[in-house]
């Protein structure tokens, strides 16, 4: 192993060097890492969910930069047509369609669905994107927990219905934005809904974005399994960046580490490297953080078997009320 590879392995290990903007800034130097060339997404479409603030405003504004038609997709039509306005300016032409969409409702979902396959004749790439941290255990419409129900059960939804679109596109990239915090959290198969315990918002948040992780790995296997290669699905984690969401959430978590958080675009480095790069995150099924795959387990307590994973599957097929997008991978 190189010099070069065992630095960013003790970064790794060391969770806040790596997950700082310490560990950023190290290996843009370590591994010379380029930008994307100008227009490189020119004639491409993306479409990003929770787009109007945080992370997800600033992975739009870069995929509008780079050239890309970005659909905006979230729930508040203002919030999203203030965004839209916002990329036209910067851009200067209009290629950012809004979707309203509550990722918190099934049928919500479907309905954006339905919309993006009637107006874009194809679909470059997604960023599953939107979450949310709740005080208080909450039951949606669809009698789904609501953590649970936005950031797995719902983009499930979203990613099973676009991937004709997808597919037929070709060279297709979904990126699931996930968070480190779901390291410390184990999966009870039997309790996915946080029902059995006093309910703690970000306890379930880490728990649900390690739920999205093996959902990504089981992504991954099953469409290798019957030749999807046209369509690549990869979790990647930002690190700890510098959000509003991160200061209303986690406020003590933010005021000790704001120090060393990364920005914004620090943070979606690792999203524009995937949407842009030639050959990044091919064979699908990992999860990246600046720019390499990690490990998806650093407490053995956490672990999912293999058949844990395809059981996770079809809990998710069944609450999603959509038959099996992969039937029998």
């Amino acid at each position: 192993m190189d010099i070069v590879s065992l630095i960013d392995d003790a970064l790794e290990i060391s969770v806040v060097g790596s997950f700082s903007r310490i560990g950023f800034q190290v290996r843009q130097r370590l591994f010379g890492w380029e930008s994307p060339l100008d227009g490189s997404l020119a004639g491409r479409t993306a479409l990003v969910t929770g787009p109007t603030s945080g992370l997800g405003r600033e992975t739009a504004g870069q995929l509008a930069s780079l050239g890309a038609r970005v659909v905006l997709v979230g729930r508040s039509e203002a919030k999203l047509c203030a965004v839209r306005d916002e990329l036209v300016a910067e851009v200067g032409n209009d290629r950012f369609p809004v979707v309203v969409a509550d990722m918190g409702s099934l049928e919500s979902v479907r309905a954006a669905v339905a919309q993006v396959v009637a107006t874009e004749e194809r679909l470059d790439i997604v960023v599953d994107n939107a979450g949310a941290i709740y005080p208080e255990r909450i039951v949606g419409p669809d009698g789904i927990e609501a953590t649970l129900a936005i950031m797995a059960v719902a983009p499930f939804v979203l990613i099973s219905g676009l991937l004709p679109l997808l597919e037929r596109t070709g060279d297709a990239r979904v990126i699931c934005v996930t968070s480190g915090g779901m390291y410390m959290q184990a999966i009870d198969l039997d309790d996915l809904q946080s029902e059995t315990e006093t309910f703690s918002g970000p306890r379930a948040y880490a728990r649900v974005k390690r739920v999205q992780v093996a959902l990504v790995r089981e992504w991954g296997r099953r469409l290798r399994a019957v030749g999807w290669a046209g369509v690549t699905i990869n979790a990647m984690h930002p690190g700890w960046a510098d959000t509003p969401g991160l200061a209303e959430q986690l406020p003590e978590f933010y005021d000790r580490m704001r120090p060393v958080l990364r920005s914004a675009a620090e943070g979606v480095d690792t999203i524009v490297w995937l949407a842009t790069a030639t050959g990044a995150g091919a064979g699908g099924g990992k999860l990246y953080l600046d720019r390499r795959p990690r490990p998806f387990d650093r407490v053995p307590a956490t672990r999912l078997s293999a058949a844990d994973r395809r059981r996770l599957w079809d809990i998710v097929v069944g609450l999603s009320g959509e038959p099996d997008p992969i039937a029998g991978a």
